[in-house]
């Protein structure tokens, strides 16, 4: 009997130990599978990573537009998930471009193909920013955004009448659609440029400002290069407006130099905001030691200013610009011959500049020496951004190539800073820039777990710009794959058709904007 009893619960205990086992092994079996579930999956790439430091090879996952694995090895792995075999391959965040002058389909493929994931319309932004960001829904490869426009939303604050305000708003939103705001936009308010604004007009122009902040502004651009009426104290209050609402300005300069410089920096110094200075090579021209100098030194002390640079010797603007007013080849150093129309290639005399100028459109300026580049590219704190302007068949190279061109030319090639380096410059210090303005941006520019998955894969041996100022843009070489938010916008070198994938990019105001400093 005792014995009887004692095999009952002999197997009561087996039958017990065996269903604990069963269970753990299905709850196994449920975590595996739901770990290893993913859209795609890239295996063996060497994975930079500029925030953790990681660089060493690595498997990622990638599920429903985020990246949910970052392994030596995924073992679990359904057979049927999409596997890129990315031996050889450097696999790192996709590029993120502060400066950009074009969010056309065109734009966006000549962007994908050199690594960009996010394009950003800063520097001379758009009036109507709710409207453009509609306007790009389901049509975008990459990432977009943009900040508010100040040069546009001036001249509408010099309208004569209520009628040539309305008439000239629905001029700018009807430019919106065109995604190119230097050529769409620049004419429409040219007649503004030279004009200053009585305290009315820069009560209202701060009032439509903010309104447009509202509506996802990635806060103000501020391009007064382009419009020299608005004197210095009106550029300063400006900046008292954007540290009143905590949001950062981006400033094409009032002219070249170091004085250019100063004028920004000693605004953000007095008033607490944020400033971003767009591509310090043509800004500083010969004299770019002092002026990085300068910026750092006031980024040392807590002034809120950064900088960014592109990789070519030459610049591009619209001829209309006050720039060339007065005596502009004293200042540039340069003649009419180191002009080139983007449209032809040719180079200018001073017959085909009057001409020209009078039509309007796009030049290249040759004004800048190698040294000086260098200086700005090699520099660990100055980010890169291309101010590609995508126009014309001739349009200024850095428009497809700018970053191709810095892995290729000053990365492999001439060695002044290490890949871990440049890829930082391109990814993440424009995202921490942006974060705070754009909490989206705190998601990108990064490879971990839960990060976007917007990513660029390329070969470190073959990556090179193939744009000239000869051809103009052409695709860059060496990227295998781009990924946005998950989808693959580029395949094996290719362009997908019909993927996009892009999201936009909203800035969000940190407090109340209704009380007016």
């Amino acid at each position: 009997m005792w014995q009887r009893v004692k095999s009952r619960k002999s197997r009561n205990r087996t039958s017990t130990r065996f269903r604990l086992l069963l269970t753990i092994s299905l709850l196994m079996t449920h975590s595996i599978a739901v770990a290893a579930e993913y859209d795609l999956v890239i295996r063996q790439a060497r994975v930079i990573d500029p925030e953790t430091d990681l660089d060493g090879i690595r498997d990622v996952g990638i599920f429903e537009g985020r990246i949910t694995a970052v392994e030596n090895q995924l073992d679990q792995v359904d057979p049927n998930t999409r596997v890129i075999h990315a031996s050889g391959l450097v696999l790192a965040p996709g590029f993120i471009d502060m400066h950009v002058h074009g969010q056309s389909p065109q734009a966006h493929e000549y962007q994908v193909r050199d690594g960009i994931t996010t394009a950003l319309e800063l520097e001379w932004g758009y009036p109507e920013v709710g409207s453009f960001l509609a306007s790009r829904q389901g049509k975008a490869r990459v990432n977009y955004g943009a900040s508010v426009s100040h040069g546009a939303l001036r001249a509408l604050a010099l309208s004569a009448s209520d009628t040539e305000r309305a008439s000239l708003r629905q001029q700018l939103n009807q430019a919106v659609t065109a995604n190119e705001p230097l050529v769409a936009v620049q004419p429409l308010v040219a007649h503004s440029f030279q004009q200053a604004l009585s305290d009315t007009q820069e009560n209202w122009l701060a009032d439509e400002i903010r309104r447009e902040l509202t509506r996802g502004g990635i806060g103000i651009g501020m391009a007064h290069s382009y419009y020299p009426g608005a004197d210095r104290p009106e550029i300063y209050g400006l900046f008292e407006l954007a540290a009143h609402l905590n949001v950062p300005l981006y400033s094409h300069l009032r002219g070249r130099g170091l004085d250019a410089v100063q004028e920004v920096v000693a605004n953000a110094s007095a008033t607490g905001a944020a400033i971003h200075i767009v591509h310090v090579n043509s800004t500083a021209l010969g004299e770019y030691q002092s002026v990085l100098s300068l910026i750092r030194g006031a980024q040392l002390r807590g002034v809120d200013v950064t900088t960014e640079a592109y990789p070519y010797t030459a610049g591009s603007t619209t001829i209309q610009a006050a720039m060339f007013d007065g005596n502009w080849q004293d200042s540039y150093g340069i003649s009419y011959d180191g002009l080139q129309w983007q449209e032809t290639g040719e180079r200018l005399n001073a017959e085909s500049f009057s001409r020209y100028r009078e039509l309007g459109g796009v030049v290249i300026i040759h004004m800048m020496q190698e040294p000086w580049v260098e200086a700005a590219i090699a520099n660990d704190w100055v980010m890169i951004a291309s101010d590609g302007m995508p126009y014309a068949p001739g349009a200024h190279p850095r428009t497809s190539g700018t970053f191709s061109r810095v892995l290729a030319r000053y990365v492999r090639e001439r060695q002044l800073l290490d890949l871990p380096t440049a890829i930082r410059k391109m990814t993440l210090m424009p995202a921490q820039r942006l974060e705070p303005v754009a909490p989206q941006m705190a998601r990108k520019g990064r490879v971990q777990v839960s990060a976007d998955a917007d990513l660029v894969l390329f070969d470190p041996q073959t990556i090179l710009d193939t744009a000239d100022f000869d051809t103009g843009p052409q695709f860059s070489q060496g990227i295998h794959s781009v990924i946005v938010n998950g989808v693959l916008v580029v395949s094996e070198g290719e362009t997908v058709p019909d993927a996009f994938p892009g999201q936009a990019i909203y800035g969000v105001l940190p407090h109340d904007m209704t009380h007016t400093p």
